[in-house]
């Protein structure tokens, strides 16, 4: 039997002899995914497999079996390629079957040629996803993984890091002999690189996510959402099942990983007697560039299993199933002092607010659940007034919420930050392809809106179509993205904190007034000692309690629904003014949130007559609040 050596490292020895064994049968394609899922549900196995999300690609092997844990920033165009196809040696006529899935060029003996009139020949589709590691991931998140990781790998040999651009010379050598290349591709994975890697570079990208490719002038956009973003992105191609793979989708991807240097050619002048040119001398020059980068740069991962992730939690089990009902009655069964704990933590942090905390961990908590028409249900928008205007305070609660969740950003609202920031994807044709925005995030991030920095000003037309899209999202639970020509609806599941002074312009779910207990001198010092005092194991079980919750069911039943209709009907006979549907509606939000903050999938008188009483307390701070200034907040 294969050891765990072979299909590791050297999974295409396996595919080979999976495939040798049942040609021409075509289940032998089912059998190699069989194979590889069998192997990685051994205790532990996924561990062993190194993630690009960890290691630098020049740490990997080539061919060699990686993951990779991303968001799905763009689907190309699907693209044929030869499932199988026969070579022949003009000398002997002998003839080998070979397979091409998995592989980006297809490969011969030292005196064997491609017969592409052959009658063996079966080509195949596959579908390209551009990925980009999760938007606004957490520290803890990359950490924990990383720590969790059994991976051993060493530098490639096929990577020298001290070694500078090789010359233009060599590459002109290179790209005019593809007898060359193909020679060397033949060869062991370092014999490959080692002679026409170009010059190492990192993994990681730079603040403005640009890298310059070897064979173009100009850098090469990576396409993150957020600025600042670091890690790879990477060509993955799906085989199977892609229907049910979408945009902003987050994926696990297992396969082989690819960084052929013929993939590098890009250039239309280089690429003249290459074997790519027939495949794609329709694209323009630059779509090349974008769907074609250096396989250095933006290494390709052909996928032998994927799969769509609920969460990207690394102290919870992947899926929750069956076989994590353990996990998950354990943590349940100590969940009262975990919520006391955290509401406890969140009122330190909210100055001793401790309503505030309240509703801050109900809103971290919410996720949508359905929608009815075109309404999201379940979105719970909290906007937090009263912020102090100095930004230290709203900086230190996004750094703690950062502790608490699996993804965030914080995006600062000021005129000028409107009017310059590209929040919306869009299309460009010219590349083919979609350029990413701010607001392209995968489901469950926390965006933290801060609008203490806004002042008076104008906003020209991109300033109006950002506070608009901002105002989408939240109302809709939707992003429009910009095709030029048309609009096109992108359903999410963001989690939107507003931190304003007064009430905020954009529209929210609730608005909580903050009313702090006590104003610390130095509030730098304050909230650093709050997160140091914090244990690692107490914080762990913060993000387990918020990550879980979003997760259960939810029901109400009969009996209750009607108790509350009653309930409501009282409401508005002793107060018709004030009392409306919305209210009806924030209310069962409330205690639907309450409920699961408790570990209650269903709700309870109890749990009913407290979330109205907290609407209440929120309602008379409010109420208080606008007395005091005497305009509305």
């Amino acid at each position: 039997m294969p050891c765990v050596a072979d299909w590791l490292n050297n999974p295409f020895s396996i595919v080979q002899g999976i495939f040798a064994q049942n040609v021409p049968n075509s289940d032998w394609e089912k059998k190699v995914t069989e194979y590889f899922k069998e192997k990685l549900k051994e205790n532990n196995a996924t561990n062993w497999v190194p993630s690009l999300n960890d290691v630098p690609v020049h740490y990997l092997k080539p061919n060699s079996l990686v993951k990779f844990r991303c968001m799905v920033q763009d689907m190309f165009d699907p693209e044929f390629y030869m499932g199988v196809y026969e070579t022949v040696d003009p000398n002997t006529n002998a003839r080998v079957l070979h397979f091409g899935k998995y592989r980006d060029v297809a490969e011969c003996g030292p005196q064997q040629e491609i017969d592409l009139n052959s009658s063996q020949t079966i080509t195949s589709e596959r579908q390209t996803f551009y990925c980009v590691p999760v938007p606004g991931e957490s520290v803890w998140v990359k950490e924990a993984y990383i720590s969790a990781s059994q991976a051993r790998v060493s530098p490639s040999t096929s990577y020298t890091p001290s070694r500078h651009k090789r010359s233009y010379e060599e590459d002109e050598d290179m790209d005019l002999h593809p007898s060359k290349q193909k020679e060397q591709h033949m060869g062991s994975g370092s014999e490959i690189h080692g002679c026409v890697e170009p010059k190492r570079l990192e993994t990681e990208a730079s603040a403005g996510h640009h890298l310059t490719s070897p064979n173009c002038s100009s850098p090469l956009d990576l396409n993150f959402p957020l600025p600042g973003e670091k890690g790879p992105a990477c060509l993955v191609k799906v085989y199977e099942s892609w229907d049910s793979f979408k945009v902003n989708d987050v994926l696990e991807v297992y396969g082989i990983l690819s960084v052929d240097p013929v993939l590098s050619i890009v250039n239309n002048d280089e690429r003249e007697g290459s074997a790519l040119d027939l495949m794609e001398c329709m694209d323009t020059a630059e779509e090349q560039r974008v769907h074609s980068p250096p396989a250095s740069l933006v290494p390709r991962i052909h996928v032998i299993l994927a799969q769509k992730l609920q969460h990207i939690n690394p102290l919870l089990p992947a899926c929750l199933n069956e076989e994590s009902k353990t996990f998950v009655s354990n943590f349940m069964s100590e969940l009262s002092p975990v919520r006391a704990e955290l509401l406890g933590f969140l009122t330190h942090a909210l100055l001793g607010d401790s309503l505030a905390a309240e509703y801050l961990i109900l809103h971290l908590i919410s996720t949508v659940y359905a929608r009815r028409d075109v309404l999201p249900l379940g979105k719970f928008t909290l906007n937090l007034s009263g912020c102090p205007r100095n930004s230290i305070f709203t900086e230190h609660i996004y750094r703690i919420i950062q502790q608490l969740v699996p993804a965030s950003h914080r995006l600062q609202m000021t005129i000028e930050s409107m009017n310059r920031s590209r929040l919306i994807p869009h299309k460009d044709y010219a590349a083919n392809r979609l350029v990413s925005g701010v607001l392209q995030l995968a489901s469950n991030t926390s965006l933290v809106i801060d609008e203490t920095q806004l002042e008076q000003g104008q906003l020209d037309t991109t300033g109006v179509h950002n506070v608009t899209a901002l105002g989408n999202l939240i109302t809709w639970q939707k992003v429009d993205y910009d095709f030029s020509y048309h609009q096109m609806e992108f359903p999410c599941n963001i989690n939107v904190l507003i931190t304003s002074e007064g009430r905020s312009l954009l529209p929210s779910d609730c608005q909580v007034h903050l009313q702090p207990q006590l104003i610390p001198p130095n509030m730098e010092e304050y909230m650093n000692s709050l997160l140091t005092a914090v244990l690692p194991s107490v914080l762990n079980k913060f993000r387990i309690y918020l990550s879980l919750l979003r997760l259960l069911d939810y029901s109400i039943s009969e009996e209750v629904t009607k108790a509350v209709e009653e309930d409501f009907v009282e409401m508005r006979k002793s107060d018709p003014e004030s009392v409306t549907a919305d209210d009806l509606h924030r209310t069962l939000l409330v205690a639907r949130f309450l409920s699961l903050s408790a570990g209650q999938t269903t709700l309870s008188r109890e749990r009913w007559l407290r979330a109205k009483q907290l609407e209440a307390l929120r309602k008379a701070r409010l109420q208080q609040q606008k007395c005091v200034n005497g305009n509305e907040l």
